[in-house]
């Protein structure tokens, strides 16, 4: 009833349980450990990351597990759309009250809430309930009695949804197993992270590869001109012998000079 959903239904109760075992030494010391569990449970159930898996449908086919529900009467079909149209706070609520009878601090202490706000949720459901399922006549009758009109109509919608739990040594291997599969699995990622560390430790204390050599750095101008460019060695070799062609030339190279278009004397 809490999730509308037998096979997420089953697979929290089972759930829960392989938790209670693998915490068996903090559960059993607490003052309450139906509640402890049952609060798991509903904590489970009602995780928002349920809506993207795409097999936990209301249209999903029935299995060995979660057999078939047997067709339900009209009031019993609003009933249930009734209590899922719900906000999950007030559906908790009224399924801890009046579902399971449970006191009222027993449910605030469950849901977390002040005894205020429990009462709230409760009135709220409640009042939602009588407004969309009117064939039960909850808006005429008193909170005790109304109480009473759920607990026995809730009790038998969920007798609608039978379920094939498996058995408690079941459910104690399976979690036993999957502990066991995490810690493996837990030991598995430490060794590679240790390797890829020590790799790279190793790899850092004898230095990189050898590979070509660098090329040196570029030669400095001899210049005191500043921004004036470098010169690599064949410019200094290659500037003498211009100058000595100037120098036999008698003066500096020769320019062309046009005037009129025609060369001028100095130039011929």
């Amino acid at each position: 009833m809490l999730t509308g959903l037998p096979h997420l239904s089953q697979e929290a109760v089972e759930r829960s349980f392989q938790a209670a075992w693998q915490r068996w030494p903090e559960i059993a010391v607490d003052p309450d450990p139906a509640g402890r569990v049952r609060a798991m449970v509903h904590e489970y159930a009602l995780s928002p990351w349920h809506r993207m898996r795409p097999n936990l449908r209301p249209g999903q086919r029935p299995s060995p597990r979660v057999p078939a529900a047997p067709p339900a009467s009209p009031p019993q079909r609003a009933l249930r759309d009734a209590v899922l149209s719900l906000p999950a706070a007030y559906r908790r609520a009224l399924l801890l009250h009046d579902g399971l009878g449970l006191g009222l601090s027993e449910t605030a202490a469950e849901v977390e809430a002040s005894t205020a706000a429990t009462a709230g949720r409760l009135l709220h459901a409640r009042r939602a309930l009588a407004e969309r399922v009117p064939a039960f006549g909850l808006a005429a009758e008193t909170p005790v009695r109304q109480r009473e009109i759920l607990r026995e109509r809730l009790a038998g919608l969920a007798a609608l949804y039978p379920v094939a739990p498996p058995t408690a040594g079941a459910v104690r291997t399976g979690g036993e197993r999957t502990v066991s599969r995490m810690t493996q699995g837990a030991f598995g990622l430490t060794a590679v992270i240790a390797a890829a560390t020590a790799f790279t430790l190793v790899n850092e204390a004898t230095g990189p590869l050898p590979g070509r050599p660098e090329a040196g750095p570029p030669a400095v101008s001899a210049s005191a001109t500043p921004g004036a460019k470098a010169q690599g060695p064949r410019a200094e070799q290659a500037k003498p012998a211009r100058t000595g062609r100037q120098a036999s030339a008698g003066g500096p190279v020769r320019q062309n000079v046009v005037r009129s278009g025609l060369l001028a004397p100095e130039a011929r």
